[in-house]
């Protein structure tokens, strides 16, 4: 049994600080810099107007005139959104999430732990509603956990698959669990429900024009007349109507490391890229990474003109290598679409411990250096990180003496 935990308009909210600025009138989330010109979460004043996320940004402005357009954080809502899945992992889930604001987990794995035995349970009275629709008597126990655990308004659904769980969590209120337990109580959703999936996403508006506007009309479809009409994606929608949906991958809960340079000045241009050497070098210095490799990170900034800009790089093989990694890490910061106030670097994944590069050749040099890496090594392990540094040259031209040069990392 599969449960969705869906926070409405979460990126929408955490962007505009609150739900209270959104009762002042239609809003929704501009689009990021550089990225195609479409809003994000819209709220439901907006939706009145016929406004929906994914909507370019010229057509919302033409349905909505009032539409307030507000700059997305998705600094802030990483960070926020990694709050709320370590709450849920902390009632002991295993949580799958697609997208900030949805969440998934497989509930039988904590039937034996939050299911309740006695038959005055507090969550009793639950229990008995949702056994009524053919849900297991240990779900609703299940479901008091999280509520618990989260601390936050949550539509919960429950269902066999992850696209039944989801159809539950739309159809519910913030204070009762929905169960969706197949096709047949799928047949009656909108086709818009698969707007919740960006790979059947572009689907919605052929299908409404084509006069399918449910779930069940889509599943009394035949599925070869379907994929010849739509190919892969369709066969997936398909799939979906009938209540089928692929495994859960739940994610692997990790520690944190990152690194934050505040720049006293708006930085840019080739400023900002000596903050990125500086910045790579404290990450690689950091005690905690006891020597492993960096697989993904993170580089976001936060901008001068309101917002915050985020850019997740996966390297093409684990890296340890500062020189390396500014190389694909300067790739992404030329994207910045404006000057920023602060840079920072966060360890998504980390790769197996490095054992160090070996020339076909090796010579004294070599050994040198690897004699000098370990001196380094055991004085930091001593005095700390900031053992061995070199002075790096950020800002050479500035009139103010300690803005031209700061110290960073020595690393090898």
């Amino acid at each position: 049994m599969v449960v969705a935990v869906l926070l409405p308009r979460f990126e929408l909210v955490i962007a505009a600080g609150g739900r209270e600025v959104l009762a002042r009138g239609p809003a929704a989330l501009a689009p990021e810099p550089g990225r195609e010109q479409r809003v994000g979460e819209v709220s439901s004043s907006a939706e009145a107007f016929g406004v929906h996320a994914g909507m370019r940004l010229g057509e919302a402005l033409a349905r909505c005139p009032s539409l307030a357009l507000i700059p997305p954080d998705p600094m802030g809502v990483a960070d926020a959104w990694d709050k709320v899945l370590a709450r849920l992992e902390s009632a002991g889930a295993a949580v799958e999430s697609e997208a900030p604001g949805l969440a998934f987990f497989d509930a039988a794995a904590l039937a034996r732990l939050h299911g309740g035995r006695a038959a005055d349970d507090p969550a009793a009275a639950l229990r008995a509603r949702m056994s009524a629709g053919g849900a297991p008597p240990w779900l609703a126990g299940v479901v008091t956990a999280v509520r618990a655990a989260l601390r936050l308004p949550a539509r919960i659904g429950a269902g066999p698959s992850r696209f039944c769980a989801l159809a539950g969590a739309v159809r519910a209120r913030s204070r009762r669990a929905e169960l969706v337990d197949g096709a047949a109580a799928l047949a009656g959703e909108p086709v818009a429900l698969l707007r919740r999936r960006p790979e059947v996403e572009a689907l919605v508006r052929p299908l409404e024009r084509l006069g399918i506007g449910t779930l069940g009309q889509l599943a009394a479809l035949e599925r070869p007349v379907v994929a010849d009409r739509f190919g892969r994606a369709g066969e997936l929608a398909y799939d979906l109507a009938l209540g089928r949906d692929s495994e859960l991958k739940p994610r692997q809960p990790g520690e944190v490391l990152e690194e934050v340079l505040e720049l006293p000045e708006s930085a840019s241009g080739v400023q900002l890229g000596r903050a990125l050497v500086l910045l790579v070098d404290k990450l690689l210095a950091r005690r905690e990474r006891d020597g492993r490799t960096l697989r993904a990170v993170v580089l976001g900034a936060r901008l001068v003109e309101g917002g915050t800009w985020r850019e997740r790089v996966v390297f093409r093989e684990p890296l340890a290598d500062a020189t390396r990694m500014r190389l694909a890490l300067g790739q992404k910061l030329v994207m910045l679409p404006a000057p920023a106030e602060s840079l920072r670097l966060t360890v998504e994944r980390f790769g197996a411990v490095s054992a160090g590069a070996h020339a076909l050749f090796d010579d004294g040099s070599a050994q040198r250096t690897a004699r000098m890496r370990e001196a380094i090594r055991q004085a930091r392990a001593v005095a700390g990180p900031e053992a061995a540094l070199r002075v790096l040259e950020v800002d050479p031209d500035s009139r103010v003496p300690e803005r031209q040069a700061v110290l960073a990392p020595y690393e090898l």
